[in-house]
């Protein structure tokens, strides 16, 4: 059987094939359904690995249709590409390195998400995308306000078009912000009918649901932790759960040296940054569900600050949360312990 190294790219691909009898072929290709079907259509079945990429998946999916066996591989995973040169990277030496690391078996296979939670990655993504426009045009807007010496009191952003116009205009400032006030309209509606299919989600997937009845988690939360994860028994612990989120400190450790940093700020920002907003939440709540974990971050807060101990709290609430998930559990408030009263010398 075949061996093949694709190196996709946006435009155009490079392929790399290693014969049964060790022969070598290499030659790019428009990165097309049509000329995948050409080139690897009447081929024999063939193994092919590539990186994991955005065309990774439907390329992948395309290839395996066509009868051969894909492998997506995890770039990140630096013994696959051992046998490329430093200083020397070209798209016909990635090629061949995949090839080689496919047939000596030196890769780590990536996870490919499923189709469902490829749809809910793209809805938060879209969200998110018109949650940051709409923030931009109010700050713009209340920027030209002030600028005329006007305040607009604070409030959710649906409301500020209507505080805005509640104030004294200039004809000439009323007239710079129509523009804004048109487009915002319409956004805000997007973003409320995004908000209402992301809890039709949370509604139809049990994992989501699941994981909402955490005090602080939402819909929104909930939906960006199973759609990144996806798959939770791919994780071992806890630990490696926050890892994969990007949650751990880095280190740089050597011989008696031992250097711990900042978190590492791997994998998916997204849900990363609104695990991180869910603790905010949960230290500045009263809830009586929250208060073991309250206790146990202020108690961080006071020896390292506020902001690491929200960063930990965040670490701590994604253990939990892979926890419910693991073992199919709701939240219960009961099951956390309370930070160990501190001994005075």
């Amino acid at each position: 059987m075949d061996t093949i190294g694709l190196d996709l790219h946006k435009r155009e691909s490079q392929l790399c094939i290693i014969a049964a009898d060790g022969t070598i072929a290499e030659r790019r290709i428009v990165t097309s359904r049509e000329r995948f079907s050409a080139v690897f259509g009447e081929r024999p079945p063939a193994r092919v690995l590539l990186e994991a990429s955005t065309e990774s998946e439907w390329v992948a999916q395309h290839l395996e249709s066509l009868g051969h066996t894909v492998v997506v591989a995890d770039p990140n995973y630096a013994p696959m590409y051992a046998t490329r040169r430093r200083r020397v990277k070209t798209d016909k030496r990635d090629a061949r390195t995949l090839a080689e690391a496919l047939r000596l078996g030196a890769y780590r296979v990536a996870h490919r998400v499923s189709a469902e939670r490829r749809h809910v990655r793209a809805e938060l993504a879209v969200r998110e995308a018109l949650v940051r426009t709409r923030t931009r045009y109010i700050a713009l807007a209340k920027a030209l306000v002030r600028r005329d010496g006007l305040r607009v009191a604070s409030s959710e952003a649906e409301h500020v078009p209507a505080r805005i116009a509640a104030l004294e205009l200039s004809p000439r400032l009323a007239d710079e912000l129509a523009p804004l006030f048109v487009v915002l309209g319409p956004i805000t509606e997007q973003i409320a009918a995004a908000d209402r299919r992301i809890t039709a989600i949370m509604h139809a997937d049990p994992a989501v649901t699941l994981l909402a009845t955490t005090p602080s988690i939402g819909a929104l939360t909930a939906s960006a932790i199973v759609a990144t994860i996806d798959d939770v028994t791919r994780f071992a612990s806890a630990h490696q759960f926050a890892a994969f989120l990007g949650l751990v400190p880095s280190e740089r450790s050597s011989g008696e040296q031992r250097r711990v940093g900042r978190i590492t700020k791997t994998g998916n920002a997204r849900a990363r940054y609104l695990l991180v907003e869910a603790a905010w939440r949960i230290l500045r709540s009263k809830s009586a569900d929250t208060a073991a974990l309250r206790a146990w971050a202020l108690g961080i807060a006071a020896r390292r600050g506020k902001r690491i101990a929200v960063v930990a709290l965040a670490r701590r609430l994604a253990g939990i949360l892979y926890a419910m998930w693991r073992d199919g559990h709701a939240y219960d408030a009961t099951k956390l312990r309370m930070p160990r009263p501190r001994v005075a010398a």
